[in-house]
């Protein structure tokens, strides 16, 4: 999958926040409800206009993120 199909940024839209395409759901809010334990089932109750795919494609996007740099963890 390429997430650069279901996620945009435009400067426009949401003051730039990488968004689900055609939509003002900021990837963000994807991942918090994914990381607070929700199925995509669940987001997309409330969220309609999202589909699997693009929650599939905000974990792809995340995880290409998380490759740019390495955080330190505390000891």
């Amino acid at each position: 999958m390429s997430w650069q199909e279901h996620i945009t940024v435009n400067p426009s839209v949401m003051h730039g926040k990488a968004c689900v395409r055609g939509t003002r759901i900021p990837v963000a809010v994807v991942l918090a409800n994914l990381a607070d334990g929700l199925s995509p089932e669940e987001i997309i109750r409330s969220y309609p206009s999202l589909t699997r795919d693009a929650i599939q494609a905000a974990l792809a996007y995340a995880a290409e993120l998380a490759q740019e740099r390495v955080l330190p963890l505390p000891a």
